[in-house]
């Protein structure tokens, strides 16, 4: 074989597991076809909060005027701000590449396909592999109405010319709600078209609630339980046509409906490795997939879609087949962050996923942060404690607010370690600081899932 390990995809799952295999000795090549680092790194994560951040910026600037300063905003420079952010992704884009050579890693800048279970085509190049890893990552998807490709989705949104003065997001997941906020912030008319009543389907209910409620308050316009139906050229502008007949003529539209996974013409067929209707690599709870020596990670398997959660499944794998120490990343109490605006963090089991096991007792918090109360903005923190009523073990913790993923990485320890409600109450709050509410939530505000534990 030329290669102990074969890894097919370059972004941070992918590189994370090769880096380490190569460290515990193992010949490692890895190809990746479009860029280093990802979409995290290139039309992801990083991008995206550069983005939110330039938007927090202008927020500071209005506010400074109840703490005394007088701030003249100029208008907002975007091509000045992607040439900045093309500045840094460039930057770590470079950085991969270097982590993988100075790994000892074989570099591939191109596509790899399966011809076999061993076998792999390598921009034409025959290349055979002991152990083969897919970590191909996912796509955006445009949804299936006449129109669609006149839509653009988030991979083109980071490479605008020109910033939409108005705009319509389609969708209510992480990237449409993360969007809404930087375009909003940024100066633009912003539409948010969405088929649930409220964003962010599968989080807890107080956060959807809350977020719907932020995101009015900063200027967004809610079009909840409606569908887009087509989109129209208009001039140099676009029409969307939704929820039944409705339209709206706008610069921009924006479809962030939905990623599928990037499995597409690599030849898996040819290997015995088998994907789910959605096109997701099918695996065992050690990433094995239906050919004993081919395995995968991170978003092409569809299962928990976040950066750090492909890190540490290739880091986790890499030690099980290299580096004998076999383990494995735990599916449970993954924390996340979305970057709305205002943010939200959150770990653990949502209040309805925990009252479907039984009675919980659930403690939430919400208030004017102490910032706001001079700025005038309008503006509040939620903070809400999923507790296990027969063990008092916190099962979740919830956060929508300013620095809420900064302060949940912290929770995020304490929830995995299994701590208790009255853990967090003898725990002595930093004043004055909104964290502190996490540790002197002393009043119940209600108990839910009685009537499942009853049935």
């Amino acid at each position: 074989m030329d290669f102990d390990l074969f890894v097919i995809g370059g972004g941070s799952g992918g590189v994370r597991c090769a880096r380490i295999a190569s460290g515990h000795g193992a010949r490692v090549g890895v190809a990746e076809e479009r860029f280093w680092g990802g979409t995290c790194v290139n039309v992801g994560c990083v991008p995206k909060k550069l983005l939110v951040q330039a938007g927090e910026y202008g927020a500071w600037a209005d506010d400074a005027a109840g703490f005394g300063w007088t701030i003249k905003k100029g208008p907002h420079d975007w091509g000045k701000l992607i040439a900045a952010k093309d500045k840094e992704i460039d930057r770590l884009n470079g950085i991969y590449r270097r982590l993988l050579a100075n790994a000892g890693v074989e570099i591939f800048d191109a596509r790899a396909t399966l011809i076999d279970a061993h076998t792999l085509d390598v921009g034409g190049k025959r290349i055979t592999a002991e152990t083969i890893v897919i970590a191909t990552g996912g796509h955006p998807e445009r949804p299936a109405i006449p129109g669609a490709a006149l839509g653009i989705i988030s991979d083109d949104t980071f490479y605008l010319p020109v910033m939409p003065k108005t705009i319509a997001i389609v969708g209510s997941g992480f990237i449409a709600v993360e969007f809404a906020g930087i375009f909003q912030a940024l100066g633009a008319e912003v539409h948010l078209i969405y088929r649930q009543p409220l964003p962010l389907r599968g989080f807890d209910q107080d956060l959807r609630e809350g977020l719907a409620e932020a995101l009015t308050a900063q200027g967004v316009i809610l079009h909840p339980s409606c569908s887009p139906e087509s989109v129209a050229a208009n001039g140099d502008g676009r029409i969307l046509t939704f929820g039944g007949g409705q339209t709206l003529a706008v610069d921009t539209v924006f479809f962030a409906t939905g990623r599928r996974p990037m499995t597409e013409r690599m030849g898996l067929e040819n290997a015995g490795v088998t994907v789910s209707p959605s096109g997701a690599v099918i695996v065992d709870q050690n990433l094995r997939t239906a050919t004993p020596n081919i395995y995968a990670i991170g978003d092409v398997t569809d299962r928990i879609n976040l950066t750090p959660f492909a890190i540490a499944e290739g880091h986790a794998l890499a030690d099980t087949l290299y580096g004998k120490n076999p383990r494995s990343a735990s599916l449970d109490n993954v924390p996340a962050a979305v970057f709305s605006t205002p943010p939200i963090g959150t770990v653990g089991l949502t209040e309805e996923q925990a009252a479907a096991r039984g009675p919980v007792d659930v403690y939430v918090a919400k208030f004017t942060p102490m910032r706001h109360t001079l700025s005038g903005r309008a503006r509040k923190t939620m903070m809400k404690l999923v507790v296990d009523q027969a063990t008092q073990r916190v099962l979740g913790a919830h956060m929508l607010g300013e620095d809420a993923p900064e302060l949940i990485q912290g929770i995020a320890i304490a929830v995995v370690m299994g701590a208790t409600k009255a853990d967090f109450d003898r725990t002595i709050g930093i004043h004055p600081t909104a964290a502190e509410e996490f540790v002197t939530m002393r009043t119940r505000t209600r108990v839910s899932g009685v009537a499942q534990a009853a049935e």
